[in-house]
């Protein structure tokens, strides 16, 4: 009997949003191979994981990364971040002899990774290829931050360079540093529940566009103004936050097998912060985004010219957020400037479709 083909997942310490990202890809993988073993190496909560995808996995709660330090989706903390990532490259020989050991006890043919800027190193080590997943590198946040990031940003280019291929998604930078790329169209899951089941369920019962969903990622935000929401007495609005409060027009989500994107087929705006996973997903449904600006993180940049390029959308700066009473809500969408069929959404599909054909010519 030979052993099952094994498929080592790597996923960026930061967020939830490239655990979703990564994870929609792996469901995708699963459902066209079974047999192939998916090992998930993230510190991303095992329920995240389990929400998107619906058979077994290994889980290995492992970061090689920090991304950024945050006490929420919008404020960042340079400093910690810096001294934490000083902390990570000091370690780097013996996180990657722990990791190629792991690789080869385990038998793992291929690395997919999201975006851990170790992982190339860790599968060059191990003799195996490595596959990456991102619209934006690490060397690309930590660059435009200058003074002592440069020299991080620099470290984490030359890792980049010994990736074997980068499936790259939409709105994103050009990734100089990786040495050959593969344009992919946007990731992100598929709604899985019945739409009337679910509006039953949570009592949905407005019109579309004055049903909103709030989603602010796995950080969340502090002090979201929700008393702006008793200003809007016959709409609904969906909130994955255990502290929201009580209000009969708020829909509070605590179960973990509901995602943000099962909701956002009934919902007439995606109120967020820049984030790529959420974005996508929202733009793969062809769903609204109301989004707040974010400084000094140079994605949002990119995220923000692909929402006004294929989405009815609104920018909003913070304040119209945090002190406002939420007029926004009642102005007009703006309209995409290109036709929203214009970016391709088979990313999740695509990238599944590769790992699977590698896989099928081993064996």
């Amino acid at each position: 009997m030979t052993s099952r083909p094994s498929l080592y997942i790597s996923i960026t310490n930061h967020g939830f949003g490239h655990a979703a990202r990564t994870a929609s890809v792996a469901a995708e993988i699963q459902r066209l191979n079974p047999e192939i073993l998916l090992i998930l190496v993230t510190t991303a909560p095992r329920w995240l994981l389990e929400s998107y995808i619906p058979g077994d996995f290994i889980h290995r709660p492992r970061g090689f990364d920090i991304g950024v330090i945050q006490s929420d989706s919008i404020n960042m903390d340079k400093a910690a971040t810096l001294e934490k990532l000083k902390e990570i490259r000091q370690k780097e020989r013996s996180i990657v002899a722990s990791e190629v050991s792991f690789i080869q006890q385990n038998r793992v043919d291929l690395i997919l990774a999201d975006i851990p800027p170790l992982a190339p190193v860790i599968a060059k080590t191990a003799g195996i290829p490595c596959w990456m997943i991102g619209n934006f590198g690490w060397d690309f946040i930590y660059g435009a931050w200058g003074g002592e990031f440069i020299e991080i940003a620099d470290w984490i280019h030359d890792c980049f360079s010994q990736c074997d291929r980068l499936f790259r998604v939409p709105m994103h930078e050009p990734m100089s540093a990786f040495p050959i790329i593969e344009d992919v169209g946007l990731t992100g899951g598929t709604p899985r529940f019945n739409l009337e089941e679910l509006r039953q369920k949570f009592g949905i019962d407005t019109p579309k566009e004055k049903t909103i969903l709030l989603s602010f990622g796995g950080l969340g935000l502090q002090q979201i103004p929700y008393q702006n929401i008793q200003q809007f007495p016959d709409w609904k609005f969906i909130a994955f936050d255990n502290q929201a409060p009580d209000y009969p027009n708020i829909i509070k989500i605590v179960e973990h097998n509901y995602r943000p994107i099962d909701f956002m087929p009934i919902c007439g705006r995606v109120v967020s912060k820049p984030g790529f996973s959420t974005f996508s997903e929202a733009l793969r449904l062809n769903t609204p985004i109301v989004t707040l600006t974010r400084e000094g993180f140079a994605e949002s940049p990119l995220l923000l010219a692909g929402i006004q390029n294929y989405s009815y959308h609104q920018i909003i700066k913070p304040g119209e957020f945090f002190e406002s009473n939420w007029e926004f809500l009642h102005q007009d969408l703006q309209p995409p400037c290109q036709s929203e069929d214009m970016i391709k959404k088979d990313g999740t599909e695509k990238i599944a479709q590769t790992i699977v054909n590698h896989f099928k010519s081993k064996i």
